[in-house]
């Protein structure tokens, strides 16, 4: 497999003092997305967020959009930056990705963090996202960004802070048709891999999501947090998906918490 890092991975690094921790964007996202986090985690880490394939600044994919792709990336980033062990929070598809680099290169971590990720879906959940897959197919990310702001941010918010909604919809909606669907079936059809992750997922994690998060809900983290030993589950009240711009205050203190009990010595 060709090295994704020599196909163009956007990259930034804040802070610089501390053990590394890796930050991996959902769905046509970018790394923009962590702009909420990036502050608080740099004071005490040093911080890498950077664009997945066909997101953002970095390059499209040059194979078939999977979860070991993905992984592959991040193995390549992390060994472009002489990096050799980080903790690797990752959102939505990203803590798909988390997984998948957590099973194909565990020793590359020191902890790990399963943001509002899905795991096994019922028949109608899945048929849902499959309908959605299709439709990014046929008319690109704007057929579905509408419906995603709705699941992804409570109501009161949504209709208190338009400039943010413009924010989000502007990153979906930057992303390539041709591109965005390939990925978007990652998403769908993904989860199968990571379901009693073999071999088991041992580093610790934090697995968290929203109460209202209905894509990736309390029940999915609760199974997945089930599968990971050393897992720590957190669920956070009155919030959708994106939590992580909606209550950052709440959602870093979660995040910082729970790195700071892991964070290994030296």
């Amino acid at each position: 497999m060709p090295d994704p890092t020599a196909q163009g991975t956007a990259n930034q690094t804040w802070g610089g003092d501390g053990p590394t921790v890796v930050l991996v964007h959902g769905l046509g996202l970018n790394r923009q997305s962590w702009q909420w986090q990036i502050p608080a985690l740099a004071k005490h880490y040093r911080v890498i967020a950077y664009d997945l394939l066909g997101h953002g600044e970095s390059a499209p994919p040059q194979e078939t959009p999977s979860l070991t792709l993905f992984s592959e990336q991040l193995r390549a980033l992390l060994d472009h930056l002489g990096i050799s062990r980080a903790a690797v929070l990752g959102f939505s598809l990203g803590g798909m990705i988390a997984r998948r680099f957590a099973m194909d290169h565990p020793g590359r971590l020191w902890a790990l963090g399963v943001l509002h990720s899905a795991h096994a879906r019922d028949q109608a959940a899945q048929e849902a996202i499959s309908r959605r897959v299709e439709q990014a197919r046929a008319e690109g990310p704007s057929a579905t960004v509408e419906a995603a702001l709705t699941r992804w941010f409570t109501d009161p918010f949504r209709a208190a802070h338009p400039a943010l909604m413009d924010q989000v919809r502007g990153w979906i909606l930057a992303n390539r048709k041709e591109v965005y669907w390939p990925i978007y079936k990652v998403l769908a059809d993904g989860v199968s891999e990571l379901v009693a992750p073999n071999p088991k997922i041992r580093v610790p994690a934090l697995v968290m999501t929203g109460d209202e998060d209905f894509g990736n809900s309390p029940d999915m983290s609760r199974a997945i947090a089930a599968e990971i030993p050393r897992s720590e589950l957190v669920v956070l009240q009155g919030l959708r998906h994106m939590a992580l711009a909606e209550a950052p205050g709440l959602f870093n203190k979660e995040l910082l918490g729970f790195l700071d009990r892991v964070r290994p010595n030296g």
